[in-house]
């Protein structure tokens, strides 16, 4: 029974927090409010609030869950590959895939972290996060493993992840290139593999 009752919260938690998404990419983080996001889901303010303990608790628990979703995306695709430099390439185009199917996490991502901050007043950007970077992780770790196995060349992985990660993050936030995605996302990868090869 207490099982049941979890499963209903979380079903009710991940409702709260696709509506809190949709209102995000819509309206941004400045105009969203619990009585916004509670008109989308079709539900009381008053459930959320039973869920989360205000608008920043439900912000948190919104990017802890974008961010959930991405890496778990891209970390499956990459895990279906054997090489070094396979997995680069996975990661890269999963990235890439994703930011094109998930357009609005993607937009209500960017209004959370942009325009939130901790009680502190400090810009959820400056925040020195001790749990990492997920997909930062991830992916030193592909090029670290394709220099231990002398598939890549010797570089600073530090270096080229913000390089790669720039380079996606860039695909969505610019229209002024006029690449199809998989044209760009071609083009990216020959890139890459020539710096870390």
């Amino acid at each position: 029974m207490e099982n049941k009752q979890y499963l209903i919260a979380e079903a009710r938690r991940e409702q709260i927090i696709k509506a809190a998404v949709e209102v995000l990419s819509e309206i941004g983080y400045v105009s969203t409010s619990l009585s916004k996001i509670a008109n989308k889901a079709n539900i009381s303010t008053g459930l959320i609030s039973y869920h989360f303990s205000g608008k920043e608790d439900l912000m948190n628990n919104t990017l802890m869950y974008l961010v959930q979703q991405e890496w778990v995306f891209i970390k499956e695709k990459v895990e279906q590959k054997q090489t070094p430099t396979e997995k680069l390439m996975a990661f890269i185009e999963a990235s890439l895939a994703y930011q094109g199917t998930n357009r609005i996490n993607n937009i209500a991502l960017i209004e959370i972290v942009f325009n939130a901050r901790t009680p502190d007043n400090v810009p959820y950007y400056l925040i020195e996060d001790d749990d990492g970077d997920l997909l930062n992780d991830l992916l030193q770790e592909i090029l670290h493993k394709g220099q231990e196995s002398k598939e890549f060349s010797d570089f600073h992985p530090q270096v080229i992840a913000t390089v790669i990660r720039g380079a996606i993050s860039e695909s969505m936030l610019s229209s002024q290139h006029k690449l199809t995605p998989e044209e760009y996302n071609e083009k990216l990868t020959k890139s890459i593999l020539k710096m870390v090869k």
